[in-house]
């Protein structure tokens, strides 16, 4: 690997466009490196992954709305829609679709370091690419992992939420990276799409604070949307606002740390393989990452307190971002409000540890019900729950050492009678370094799990064979990455919108 040290030049300054991050990214998405063996079994994986949780969502609102915008852009060859079959729309509008689909459970893979991402909303775009211009499997598996190395890279090496802005800024140009991979784009237009999609994709954190709304699932879509429009319209011949992050009215000038900062961001050199995926991580549980660990800790502490109703309080030591993104140092009153929606639920650790500790466990539904929230002892107990930061797990959260990195926390809980028990976990039990890592055989089971009842049984079965075999499949073959389900399954029609104004 290499470090590339990036700041901000004034526009008097020479900066050739060798020396730029975009240009430097685009030339590993350029290089045209094999894809080892351990990787293209973990991009399969991901698709997997993917798949489970899309179809988990099919039917939730902001996936049907989404849906529905999708099916208002029909286009030959096009792209498919989850779901759906024999049906094809335009790539931009199948990622914007399957994208919302794949984030709105806030379920499939993720990666932490100087800051935070979700690297499997790089496979919708990607994919719907390939499919509308009848790729292969090995130019898709080629794509991913390029998309894969970018969004993990820049994670590294950029932190975005210090300066609230949202980490779709590292996902836009990573989406656009991979896209020219996948058609084998020169340097040139892969750099300005890059630059371009980092431009039209920089938004405020805004979107996971407060009253979250379903913006957060359409988020990453939105992002992806963006990149395939990028890349077309430098196909086209179009330029990007450059230097995009060095520049003087720029990226890193402007919306991150100044003028003076500098920030260190690694990327393979040439001939180096794209392995970063391996350094990502999927979930167990349907919730914010960081409440991962502290779900399995709750799970295994239940049996040691006994009733929760003997609870007086509960207090989880834990890292900087735990504490302020989804522990009560956000300071945001919807987190311990029994009425907020499933997106502030999912990102307050407080109701997240309550309900893990009186269930033993966690579902992607009926553990965000409105009647599960409002249940009276769990409202008591949720109110009792209470975050700090504490120094050793923040160092530990931004180690770069994967024998200290850790994302989860100490929980001291004090009953009523004076006893106090406390535990403590570092990592899920899911984590490649956790108690029990995922493999294939679990990435299947979250698969037939979450789509028990929503999909076929020789669907379910058809799709997995597809996505095992996905280095063979042929030029034209990657509809058979798509799933489909009966109409009854999909949810109630939306409201119409401009898209499809008027229609009957």
């Amino acid at each position: 690997m290499i470090t590339h040290d990036v700041r901000t030049y004034k526009s008097a300054e020479h900066l050739p466009r060798q020396d730029q991050l975009a240009w430097k990214i685009a030339e590993v998405a350029a290089d045209p490196i094999a894809v080892d063996a351990d990787v293209t079994e973990m991009i399969i994986n991901r698709i997997i992954d993917n798949a489970a949780v899309a179809a988990a969502s099919v039917a939730r609102r902001p996936v049907a709305s989404a849906r529905a915008q999708a099916l208002c852009h029909p286009m030959a060859p096009g792209a498919t829609v989850f779901g759906l079959a024999d049906t094809r729309v335009s790539p931009e509008w199948a990622a914007w679709a399957n994208g919302t689909a794949v984030r709105e459970l806030d379920f499939h893979d993720t990666f932490l370091a100087a800051d935070y991402s979700h690297p499997g909303d790089n496979i919708p775009p990607i994919l719907a690419v390939a499919q509308h211009t009848g790729k292969s499997g090995a130019d898709l598996i080629r794509g991913l992992a390029t998309g894969y190395e970018i969004q993990v890279n820049l994670v590294r090496g950029i932190c975005l939420h210090e300066h609230k802005i949202d980490h779709i800024a590292h996902l836009g140009p990573s989406a656009a990276a991979g896209i020219g991979t996948l058609l084998g784009l020169p340097v040139e237009t892969i750099y300005q799409a890059v630059q371009q999609a980092l431009h039209v994709t920089t938004t405020t954190r805004q979107s996971r604070k407060g009253e979250i709304s379903s913006w957060k699932a359409f988020a990453p879509a939105f992002a992806g949307k963006m990149a395939i429009e990028a890349v077309d319209r430098v196909m086209r011949g179009e330029g990007a606002p450059s230097p995009a992050w060095e520049g003087e009215d720029g990226f890193i000038a402007y919306l991150l740390s100044g003028p003076n900062a500098r920030y260190h961001v690694p990327l393979p050199g040439k001939g180096q393989a794209k392995r970063a995926i391996l350094d990502t991580y999927t979930k167990e549980h349907s919730a914010e990452y960081q409440s991962q660990a502290l779900i399995d800790l709750a799970r295994r502490m239940g049996p040691q307190i006994g009733d929760p109703g003997q609870i007086d309080s509960v207090v989880i030591h834990t890292s900087h971002h735990t504490h302020y993104v989804i522990g009560t140092g956000a300071n945001d009153p919807q987190k311990m409000d029994p009425k907020a929606s499933r997106e502030t639920l999912d990102h307050s650790i407080m109701y997240i540890f309550a309900v893990a500790l009186e269930d033993g466990g966690w579902h992607h539904e009926r553990s965000y019900a409105p009647e599960r929230a409002n249940r009276p002892e769990t409202v008591a107990l949720w109110h009792k729950i209470s975050t700090v930061e504490y120094p050793e797990w923040t160092r530990r959260y931004h180690a770069h050492d994967p024998a200290e990195k850790a994302f989860g926390g100490r929980v001291v809980v004090t009953l009523k009678d004076g006893r106090v028990i406390e535990d403590s976990l570092a990592l899920a039990d899911a984590h490649p370094d956790g108690a029990r890592p995922f493999v294939r055989e679990n990435y299947v089971q979250k698969f037939l799990t979450l789509s028990d009842g929503i999909i076929a049984a020789a669907e379910q079965q058809r799709f997995l064979q597809a996505a095992a075999a996905l280095a063979e499949l042929k030029a034209g073959d990657l509809a058979a990455l798509n799933f489909t389900v009966n109409a009854d399954r999909l949810g109630a029609p939306r409201p119409q919108g401009i898209f499809d104004w008027g229609a009957k």
